[in-house]
């Protein structure tokens, strides 16, 4: 097992004068012992004993001895500390590993290790620790775990000397300090088919100009270190100078990731909240899309995040992917509620210019957010909003309240073009995933408005198919065009209309379809 970098250091000395550090050192047993020896000596003061006094001589001296012989010794013990791995997810275990060597030439006595962690990683670990001889070492080690993410210190490690007669103790901190980072949740996410493109881009794909890829037929005026083999004769003859083929290469697709971090919009704390659940979630849609090679950027109610790579505010996974998702989910690891109450400063940086896929996570909604939401999705773009029903994760419902409920807000983003799931409590994230991309799939090319079945409307989830052209009801109405509303199915090409009187004698009409 692969271990990090330990940092080996030695105790740190105490303030106080040594005098009084050796008395604070005393045990219950050396305060006794010296607490004899003074009586002792008291008794046969009075008593004219002098074999009592040497008796109470002893018993007073012995525990000072031995603070004293200790003392001296407190520099001579190094430790360090080992931890694998410094970054885990959440639920995920981090094994610690401690080490102590005597660097002093005399064995120590008892010792007792004991390292700083935050409750939310554990119980204190203690360690009690035999006799070390001269030059000598221990190793023991113990398990971290937390279920919320964050970064976590370790430390500093402290430790507890003892005499062999157990008279006296002495506690030393250790100065070398630890980090332990711990990461959202990633979920393992399936294949949907959601790209960064506009619909209609072809394939996700968009072209910009550089210097490997296919041939334009747009030429430009060569350049020193152009390649002889990409020169356009016939533009050269032309302009009469060597002119070379422009070329373009693939782009990569984009996407926006907005996470909704206000206070209000969530209730409740602790790994099982929905705020954690809208932050796992889109830790694992990041990742999800930039192992994908898509480019990727995290908005959040305040704005864009400046502190990821790549430009634009776009991380990308043209070098590593593991460094740029590494880079957004240690900022997801400290990422808490903000003080706002509006998704304006979203709005803003969204409506400045929405490239490819917008997925938003989405707390709890009033109609002026949801307005600005429905506006923030740029013309032709696709959006796709996981909103989280503030019912079923515990916020509370004012019945007099004036405000839509989750059914409006959801109602009100489909009708501006968006993909609405409405996610319950336990939902699991990797199947609302997998309906996103069916009912995307299913948009018209202007990215009409959607539905979500049972986790918002009717459609695939819901029930509620239209008929196809041979009468019986196998595609669902999710996956229909608005503008294709759900009905009898229409007259075939091979039949023909007539119109027929009736027998009674009357004028009206009547269709009779008869086959040619």
């Amino acid at each position: 097992m692969a271990l990090a970098p330990v940092a080996e250091d030695h105790e740190e000395g105490p303030a106080r004068g040594p005098l009084r550090t050796a008395f604070a050192g005393l045990t219950t047993r050396g305060r006794s012992f010296l607490a004899a020896g003074v009586a002792a000596g008291i008794c046969a003061y009075v008593l004219g004993q002098g074999e009592l006094l040497r008796v109470g001589v002893l018993l007073a001296v012995l525990p000072l001895l031995a603070a004293a012989v200790l003392f001296r010794t407190r520099h001579r013990v190094t430790g360090s500390r080992g931890l694998s791995p410094l970054r885990v997810q959440a639920g995920e275990e981090a094994r610690v590993h401690l080490r102590v060597e005597n660097v002093s030439r005399l064995t120590t006595g008892l010792l007792m290790l004991q390292d700083r962690v935050p409750y939310q990683l554990g119980p204190r670990p203690r360690f009690v620790l035999d006799r070390v001889e001269a030059a000598g070492r221990r190793e023991v080690s113990y398990r971290v775990r937390s279920d919320m993410r964050g970064r976590f210190p370790l430390g500093p490690l402290q430790l507890r000397l003892s005499d062999p007669f157990g008279m006296c103790e002495l506690s030393r901190s250790f100065s070398a300090r630890d980090v332990l980072t711990v990461l959202p949740a990633v979920v393992p996410l399936p294949p949907a088919g959601l790209g960064g493109q506009a619909p209609g881009a072809g394939g996700g794909r968009q072209r910009a100009l550089s210097f490997t890829g296919e041939d334009d037929v747009i030429p430009r005026g060569y350049r020193h270190g152009d390649d002889l083999r990409r020169v356009h004769w016939r533009s050269t003859a032309r302009y009469g100078e060597l002119m070379v083929r422009r070329e373009e290469q693939p782009r990569r697709s984009r996407c926006t990731v907005l996470l909704d971090t206000r206070r209000t919009a969530y209730a409740g704390g602790g790994p099982d909240s929905a705020f954690e659940w809208a932050v796992s979630g889109t830790a694992s849609v990041l990742t999800h899309l930039l192992e994908r090679e898509m480019d990727v950027r995290l908005v959040t109610d305040e704005g864009a995040l400046d502190a990821v790579p790549g430009s634009d505010g776009f991380a990308t996974a043209r070098h590593e992917a593991a460094e740029a998702a590494g880079a957004l989910l240690d900022i997801l690891a400290v990422l808490g509620h903000s003080a706002g109450t509006g998704l304006a400063a979203a709005h803003d940086v969204l409506h400045a210019g929405t490239e490819g896929l917008l997925i938003a996570f989405l707390g709890a909604l009033d109609a002026e957010q949801t307005a600005l939401l429905a506006r923030a999705r740029g013309r032709g773009a696709s959006a796709i909003a996981f909103l989280l029903d503030g019912s079923e994760w515990g916020l509370p419902e004012d019945p007099e309240a004036t405000e839509p409920g989750p059914e409006q807000c959801a109602r009100t983003l489909r009708e501006a073009g968006w993909t609405v799931l409405r996610v319950p409590r336990g939902a699991a994230l990797d199947e609302l995933w997998r309906q996103a991309g069916a009912l995307h799939a299913g948009h018209a090319p202007d990215g009409g408005p959607g539905s979500a079945g049972a986790y918002g409307g009717g459609g695939a989830y819901g029930g509620g198919g239209a008929p196809d052209a041979y009468g019986q009801g196998g595609v669902p109405s999710a996956y229909l065009p608005p503008s294709v509303p759900p009905g009898p199915r229409a007259p075939s090409p091979y039949e023909r209309i007539e119109r027929v009187a009736p027998r009674d004698g009357a004028e009206r009409p009547d269709d009779r379809r008869r086959e040619s």
